[in-house]
């Protein structure tokens, strides 16, 4: 759709807490659109350089620790993500019905949806904490870790696991505000309580103030209570604060089996998503355990770098799938195909930004982590690796999160299976197994997985087959 540049009329919907103009027309100038994206995904962008900067901070104190520590942390997040996954249905679901409603000016039915987002998200997360607790040694063996790490690695998940009810909850919150337009909460309880999270650490890893030096322990229990603090502020928010969504302990909150099979109608084919991707890189971090505990120390500090340039996509993509459940909402499928299109590049263009800090100073920032020579060059060669292929990654990203924002969540799922197990998988152990090219040869193939992911997910959205899904 080719869009003019004319002022025209708007009707105001709410979006963001404030009143956001959709178009009466079926025209609408790209700046303004622009600038609805920008306004949407600047919170999200913060909140998502703000994630990746406490979690460079974490792994950078961790780092004092050794290698060993290191290698512990990594091997006790990707099982986690493996098993959160499954919960990815709920807020995926939950977000797309919000941003349907709200859009529809349907405010009840928004309504509706959060509380059953949130009492599920309660179950869940209860369930969690005394499977992560309890078979934590189980699971840390499974992943293959040495003597050393798995001591460390135990005492880690034990302490994550007891912050895991807050941080489900947390996920589920923030889920309802983004789908009505409210970047700006989850922003300022992701500050305050980031911020704790590195007082935690510095505190109960180091022993200062007179704690105890708790070690790898320490870095768990302060991610806890980060956790903790920062599902307390978005209850705060939604019970007390001025929201679109606006909720009361008075109402009912029995479980609604009508409204949860339309959430985890859209959602279940996010969660086998990102069940299909945690366990393609839960199989793909076991190829690099084999390379010993160098290679894979360098790897999780490669990866924790590598957030600076894929934390943009994801921001962007949350703005993508706001706006575009939103308009579709509205009935403006064409204002939504091209907020998508004004929304990837804003993130492109803040994706390269990102990929030309890690290409070329990269190696200084792996110094901040390690001063290990073979760590700081391996590391290198692989932020260059993954610095090339964001033009790719930015728009598998962002595109997929349109995709979603329509309901239209099973081409991302496809392209996971096709990207992750038939490229990153398959590749990781041709070229690190057989053609013996090590960390290098691991990193070429995450690099082929977003290439392949890209081309999947742009051809859907060119197709124009997402903006009639019903919800």
């Amino acid at each position: 759709m080719k869009l003019e540049e004319k002022t025209i009329e708007d009707e105001e919907v709410v979006l963001e807490g404030e009143a956001f103009s959709t178009i009466l027309p079926e025209i609408l100038d790209k700046k303004h659109i622009r600038s609805k994206a920008f306004s949407l995904s600047l919170p999200a962008l913060l909140n998502m350089l703000l994630i990746s900067f406490v979690g460079m901070v974490d792994m950078i104190m961790v780092g004092r620790l050794g290698p060993a520590a290191i290698s512990a942390v990594g091997m006790v997040n990707q099982p986690i993500f493996l098993i959160v996954s499954v919960f990815i249905a709920l807020t995926v679901g939950t977000t797309a019905l919000v941003a349907r409603f709200i859009g529809a000016k349907d405010i009840n039915s928004a309504k509706n949806v959060a509380k059953q987002s949130m009492v599920v998200s309660i179950l869940f997360g209860i369930l969690l904490l005394p499977i992560l607790y309890i078979f934590a040694p189980q699971i840390e063996k499974a992943m293959g870790a040495e003597p050393e790490v798995l001591t460390l690695g135990v005492a880690y998940m034990r302490t994550i696991a007891i912050g895991t009810p807050f941080n489900v909850l947390a996920m589920g919150l923030g889920a309802i505000l983004r789908g009505s337009g409210d970047m700006k909460t989850p922003l300022i309880a992701d500050i305050i309580a980031n911020l704790s999270n590195i007082l935690g650490n510095y505190i109960l890893i180091f022993g200062k103030f007179g704690a105890p030096a708790l070690g790898v322990a320490g870095a768990g229990i302060a991610t806890s209570i980060a956790r903790f603090i920062s599902s307390i502020i978005l209850l705060y928010v939604l019970y007390r604060g001025k929201t679109v969504i606006k909720l009361s302990l008075k109402e009912n909150y029995g479980l609604d089996f009508g409204i949860l099979k339309r959430i985890f109608n859209i959602g279940i084919p996010s969660a086998l998503e990102q069940f299909v991707l945690r366990a393609g890189q839960l199989t793909f971090v076991r190829i690099v355990a084999e390379l010993g505990t160098i290679a894979f120390a360098t790897h999780q500090i490669a990866m924790n770098i590598q957030s600076l340039s894929f934390m943009p996509g994801q921001a962007f993509s949350m703005a993508a799938t706001t706006l575009v459940g939103q308009l579709l909402g509205a009935n403006k499928p064409d204002i939504a195909e091209e907020s998508a299109r004004q929304t990837r590049l804003l993130g492109m263009i803040v994706s390269g930004i990102s990929a030309f800090t890690i290409f070329f100073f990269g190696k200084y920032i792996t110094m901040l982590y390690t001063n290990d020579i073979a760590i700081i060059e391996q590391s290198r060669i692989c932020l260059r690796i993954i610095a090339l292929i964001q033009p790719a990654q930015s728009t598998q990203f962002i595109l997929a999160g349109a995709l979603r924002g329509a309901g239209d969540t099973r081409f991302p799922l496809y392209s996971t299976i096709i990207g992750i197990w038939g490229m990153r998988v398959a590749l990781a152990y041709l070229f690190v197994m057989t053609f013996g090219w090590g960390l290098t040869g691991a990193w070429l193939a995450i690099g082929f997985d977003q290439i392949l992911r890209a081309i999947v997910i742009y051809s859907r959205f060119r197709s124009g087959k997402w903006k009639h899904f019903e919800v």
